[in-house]
């Protein structure tokens, strides 16, 4: 799975054990609603650093109690923020 379709995937996954849209993903994890709305289109990609913040962000507010992190997409260590929260 190329990175394009594993932030499409994070972002559906996450939106739908959440029951909202890609969104409100795109507005809490950069604070613009149609990011995802935009990546999806063929034409379309981000930059490298924008996929590698959306990831690490994916990773820090991944609800892992009750949804799994899908298969094949690799995943960030959680900040050392977020760990010692978690703690």
């Amino acid at each position: 799975m190329d990175q394009k379709q594993a932030l499409i995937t994070l972002a559906e996954t996450l939106a739908h054990h959440q029951g909202v849209s890609h969104y409100a993903i795109s507005m809490r994890a950069l604070g613009k609603g149609d990011f995802f709305k935009n990546l999806m289109r063929p034409d379309r990609d981000c930059r490298t650093r924008t996929a590698a913040r959306l990831f690490q962000w994916f990773s820090d507010n991944w609800d892992d109690e009750s949804l799994e992190w899908p298969e094949g997409i690799p995943r960030p260590d959680k900040t050392a923020e977020r760990q010692a929260g978690a703690a």
